[in-house]
């Protein structure tokens, strides 16, 4: 239905939008997700042209919308966009802001898309509330009313920029419900959503955004319990990192250690979990700066929010060759100290650099 080919998007210099390419096929759910700024709402916003894109093409069943033959209004209507906030007309009742575009835009008689619309306000739960005000709602039911307007218009997709962002947690449910229950109906959706476990429910694929690109797509098994990127696989499990380089045998190891006892208890972990980082950071750079005339080394430590788990890695410059076990390293005790309070330690040569990948127990 929707194919994306080498999207771009630039607002001045900045680029938020980089060379995407997508299909979304016809009763499709696809969940956008990744970090904040990196272009998921932006990418929304030029498949329906509320934004026009800098470069590339989109087709809707083949039609290119940015030709300039294309008939944007009607094409714009195949598509339903509920936003953050939800953009009621105030001075309107709720049935009233459900009829005012099958009436306006589609030539629809009053009783005809009043009948309707009152059809979609029991779809979302609604129907006692048609000629309540948008102020008279709770924040969850202004956003199901502005799903039924959307449906109002008879779209062939739905487009979600974060739909539960600004709603209060208890709210949050009664909305992801209707979305479910649209999602079965085999309605075709592409949802920007930082709600993990509903992505990983409710859709047939998830692109994980990064830096402006779709950084990794397929099935959410796939994105949620064994991701083949770095970056998603950070996103997924939360992980938080402290990256320190090491450029000179005479580092400051006291400042290294005020880094890592900060990053400790930025993440709240107890002090003797840094002094243990503290310890293995000392003995592996002790190792690797004895053998290095110009030290080149990057010290990263990565702690998953989501399972807990810490990680301590070193990659260096140097030839090839695990340090831990060079037989003409002098310090035995060092590799004791490492080995005792280490677990799954890994050694992997990527390009001309060795790297060394350890859990704390």
């Amino acid at each position: 239905m929707i194919r994306v080919e080498h999207l771009s998007k630039k607002f001045g210099e900045l680029e938020v939008l980089k060379d995407i390419n997508a299909e979304i096929a016809v009763g499709e759910i696809i969940s956008i997700i990744g970090p904040s700024g990196t272009g998921k709402s932006t990418f929304l916003r030029c498949l329906n042209l509320l934004d026009q894109p800098s470069d590339g093409r989109i087709f809707i069943d083949g039609q290119d919308i940015l030709s300039p033959s294309a008939d944007v209004p009607a094409l714009r209507r195949r598509m339903g966009m509920v936003f953050q906030s939800f953009n009621l007309f105030a001075h309107l009742t709720v049935l009233e802001n459900l009829t005012l575009g099958p009436v306006h835009l589609m030539g629809k008689s009053s009783a005809e898309a009043s009948k309707a619309g009152i059809d979609l306000l029991k779809l979302v739960g609604l129907a006692e509330k048609s000629d309540a005000f948008p102020h008279e709602l709770s924040g969850g039911q202004k956003q199901r009313v502005a799903i039924a307007r959307c449906l109002s218009m008879e779209p062939d997709i739905l487009l979600f920029d974060e739909p539960t962002s600004a709603l209060d947690p208890t709210m949050v449910s009664e909305v992801l419900a209707v979305i479910r229950r649209l999602a079965r109906e085999g309605m075709t959706m592409a949802i920007v959503t930082h709600e993990m476990e509903f992505a990983r429910d409710v859709s047939t694929r998830v692109f994980y955004m990064d830096q402006g690109l779709v950084y990794e797509e397929g099935p959410p098994a796939q994105i949620f319990a064994a991701p083949q990127r770095e970056r998603t696989r950070q996103f997924i499990n939360k992980v938080r990192s402290l990256d320190c380089r090491i450029a000179s045998a005479d580092y400051d190891l006291y400042a290294l250690f005020g880094q890592i006892e900060r990053f400790c208890e930025k993440h709240a972990l107890p002090m003797e979990t840094a002094q243990t980082i503290e310890l293995l950071a000392e003995e592996l750079l002790s190792l690797l700066v004895t053998h290095q005339e110009t030290p080149d080394i990057d010290l990263v430590v990565a702690y998953s929010e989501k399972s807990k788990a810490l990680e301590v890695s070193t990659d260096s410059a140097g030839p090839p060759g695990n340090p831990l076990e060079n037989p003409e390293a002098p310090d035995h005790l060092g590799r004791i100290l490492i080995e005792t309070y280490a677990r799954d330690i890994n050694y992997t040569r990527l390009g001309n650099r060795n790297r060394l990948t350890m859990a704390l127990k």
